[in-house]
């Protein structure tokens, strides 16, 4: 998206030709990512263990395994929230296939 709106002012502001190169964008694009997922992290394990939406474990595994408990399991919606977000703003979202990998990796997650 950001490709998208602040290429075609590229003529004017010679420093924005940047958002052409596709190494610029995987770049920032997984930076953004990160931190996306760093900062938004605290949260949703706060709010994952006050809904107490977390992992059950099975009574007849490893007496090691009872300490884990309670431990939240959806960080994976977390990395696919980051990843999609960071995906819309980096990619040329006009290019069909940037589409189709999205649909692909929210299907995958939706399965778990």
């Amino acid at each position: 998206m950001l490709y998208n709106w602040l290429y075609p002012f590229h003529t004017e502001y010679s420093f924005l030709n940047v958002f052409r190169y596709l190494s610029f964008r995987i770049i920032y694009g997984a930076v953004t990512a990160f931190l996306i997922a760093f900062v938004l992290a605290p949260w949703v394990i706060k709010k994952l263990q006050e809904i107490k939406l977390g992992q059950q474990i099975r009574a007849d595994g490893p007496q090691r395994h009872l300490a884990k408990s309670g431990t939240p399991t959806m960080g994976g919606m977390l990395i696919l929230f980051a990843v999609v977000l960071s995906t819309l703003l980096w990619a040329d979202i006009a290019r069909p296939y940037v589409w189709l990998v999205l649909l692909a990796m929210l299907g995958f997650g939706a399965i778990g």
